[in-house]
């Protein structure tokens, strides 16, 4: 999945980048919902699939950065 809106450079590298991280997390004994926790995200579903995980992350990762007001 590569969505249209994001720089496909930043989708790329976002997406390597949430691999590695979800690769180290596995390692540790770590589920795909705790990958996501990790990163903010609350998991609707126990999920057990690591692709989703990957693409979740990567989406959170290249969103644009949340400005608060002063």
């Amino acid at each position: 999945m590569f969505p249209r809106h994001i720089n496909s450079v930043q989708w790329h590298q976002s997406k390597d980048y949430a691999r590695q991280a979800c690769a180290r997390i596995f390692r540790d004994g770590g589920s795909p919902a705790e990958a996501m926790v990790a990163f903010g995200l609350s998991p609707a579903e126990p999920t057990s699939d690591w692709s989703i995980a990957v693409d979740r992350i990567a989406q959170v990762l290249c969103a644009p950065a949340q400005r608060k007001a002063a």
